[in-house]
């Protein structure tokens, strides 16, 4: 072993040595300090209970996952058919169509409320 090599695996040896002895001192019962509690500001309860939120209409959720569906099986269609269907005359727009109805569906997942 070189010098070097044991100098670098005795100064990594002290290291590790005098870090086992702090947390061995830490362990012997030594008083933590308590962390302080925050404290509550009135405007922030007031202002989440403020907040009432009506819950979405009852055609909301058939609407928001019938889109989502539609999209799909309109670019499964167009896959299957080999471009035929449902559009012949848009060709390859017919996966942006797809996939712009299945969009808005998603879309509105971010309006949904129980």
């Amino acid at each position: 072993m070189t010098k070097i090599a044991q100098t670098a695996g005795n100064f990594l040896l002290a290291g590790y040595q005098a870090r086992n002895a702090e947390l061995a001192s830490a362990r012997q019962g030594e008083p933590v300090p308590e962390s302080k509690p925050r404290k509550k500001t009135a405007s922030t309860t007031t202002q989440a209970s403020s907040q009432n939120y009506k819950p979405n209409p009852v055609w909301f959720k058939p609407v928001m996952f019938g889109l989502m569906i539609i999209g799909l099986l309109w670019i499964i269609t167009f896959y299957i058919s080999e471009g035929r269907l449902p559009v012949q005359a848009w060709e390859s727009w017919n996966i942006v169509a797809g996939f712009g109805i299945a969009i808005v569906g998603f879309l509105m997942t971010t309006r949904w409320r129980s």
